[in-house]
């Protein structure tokens, strides 16, 4: 009996957003835009740096879910960066984000595990 050997290569697209200012209904779309191209380009795993986004409104929360579901429909997932300012950070605490999303500390250092 011979040793069978069946390699799998496993090559993983990951895009790193980094949003500075107000994530609301005004920019909500421009981003939405940008994540539909790489989705195209068959990416699926997304990490959304948030540390300098000083706003959140539930467009921008949208387009938060929107991305984790598509990435987690084709076997992706996304991470976040949480934002240093309070009046973001809270409302991803209210809306229970921290427990739906996983966070990371900096969108420089490449999840493991993803």
């Amino acid at each position: 009996m011979t040793l069978e050997i069946q390699p799998t290569e496993h090559i993983v697209r990951i895009v790193s957003l980094s949003l500075c200012g107000r994530l609301d209904a005004f920019e909500a779309s421009a981003l939405r835009k940008m994540c539909d191209g790489y989705f195209a380009q068959e990416f699926n795993h997304f990490v959304f740096d948030l540390s300098a986004v000083t706003m959140l409104d539930s467009a921008g929360l949208a387009v938060l879910v929107s991305a984790l579901k598509r990435a987690r429909l084709k076997n992706g997932d996304v991470r976040l960066v949480w934002p240093r300012e309070e009046a973001a950070s809270r409302i991803l605490k209210l809306t229970k984000f921290d427990q739906v999303f996983t966070s990371i500390e900096s969108s420089e250092i490449i999840p493991k595990g993803f």
